[in-house]
């Protein structure tokens, strides 16, 4: 019974942080009501109560879980690779987060938007400190002659806004381009084209 309940619980918590994702993402963290996400989540609103006690608990435990997933594609940046391979890589694997991770990118970009006011201190701590650490890999490449000089941090920095922009402005990507282009396709040629000649020219 013990592990029935434990199943149900957890199945539950995933049920109500799946429907938070849906209703942040879409509504903000302004336009979400505890309501909404009972709703959302298939549950009374005191049943989602138990399991956590406020939207705020609900904002959080989702942003916390995104804020890894968001520097994986940064940590993982080799300095003993070669400089243009390994920062191609980076471009895609964070345009195919984008792509893959849509409603998560809206909800990062809906927190930074409101002034950060739940992930200001990672923002300024865990995040500042590995970008500071892959910008002086970036910079010793571009010591080294092994790729075209630039300042690190805003060459990382513009990997982001080109890459989830696609997620974020989804409606005016589709809307510019139409349903029968596919965005994720293009952007990725574009940018590894605009990105190579960045960083050989």
């Amino acid at each position: 019974m013990v592990n029935d309940d434990t199943r149900i619980q957890r199945d539950r918590r995933a049920r109500i942080l799946e429907a938070g994702l849906e209703v942040f993402s879409v509504e903000g963290f302004a336009g979400a009501t505890l309501d909404g996400l009972a709703n959302a989540a298939g549950l009374s609103k005191p049943n989602l109560l138990y399991y956590f006690p406020s939207k705020e608990a609900v904002y959080l435990a989702l942003l916390e879980r995104l804020l890894d997933t968001w520097l994986d594609p940064l940590r993982v940046l080799d300095p003993d690779g070669d400089p243009v391979v390994e920062f191609l890589a980076y471009v895609r694997r964070k345009l195919h987060l984008a792509r893959d991770y849509p409603r998560e990118s809206r909800l990062f970009a809906g927190e930074v938007l409101r002034g950060a006011p739940v992930l200001e201190s990672e923002l300024s701590g865990e995040l500042r400190d590995l970008v500071d650490a892959q910008a002086r890999v970036i910079s010793g490449w571009m010591a080294a002659g092994r790729i075209a000089p630039s300042e690190p941090h805003h060459l990382i920095m513009s990997v982001w806004a080109l890459t989830q922009h696609y997620a974020d402005f989804a409606v005016q990507v589709s809307a510019v381009l139409g349903d029968a282009r596919d965005p994720w396709e293009e952007a990725e040629a574009h940018l590894t084209t605009m990105f190579t000649r960045m960083l050989t020219g």
